[in-house]
């Protein structure tokens, strides 16, 4: 790769529950692969197409980059939302401009929201076994 050529990639990192996203981009013709498979075939449901196509959208850019993903850990959901947030920290790579319009929507937000563990003695994460008072 010539170094005019890697000036043109942009490169972030998502995560979102245990699920990280490495996401490069680079002006293009709006082909997505991820984790070397067409981005429709990837993820299944209309809703996550959606969330991973946000950031285009409030740009009016969706089809002009081309996006290459590599996602791990976790679920489809969890990698729709660690995509989401690789992309737009990309974007903002490419054009620190972009911070605003993105902050205002809340793409740059990491969600925090974890799974909680489960406690020993108990069924589960806050479930608890019946009382019995005799």
């Amino acid at each position: 790769m010539s170094t005019s050529e890697s000036a043109e990639r942009f490169y972030a990192t998502g995560r979102r529950k245990t699920s990280v996203a490495r996401v490069w981009l680079q002006p293009g013709s709006g082909q997505m692969k991820v984790n070397d498979q067409e981005f429709l075939a990837y993820f299944g449901r209309e809703t996550l197409k959606m969330m991973v196509e946000q950031p285009f959208e409030i740009l009016a850019s969706l089809g002009k980059f081309d996006v290459t993903a590599q996602v791990s850990g976790g679920g489809k959901s969890g990698q729709a939302g660690a995509m989401r947030l690789g992309i737009a920290r990309a974007l903002i790579q490419m054009n620190p401009e972009l911070r605003t319009e993105m902050k205002k929507n809340r793409f740059l937000t990491r969600d925090p929201r974890e799974k909680e563990r489960k406690k020993y003695g108990q069924p589960g994460a806050r479930k608890r076994f019946q009382y019995s008072k005799r």
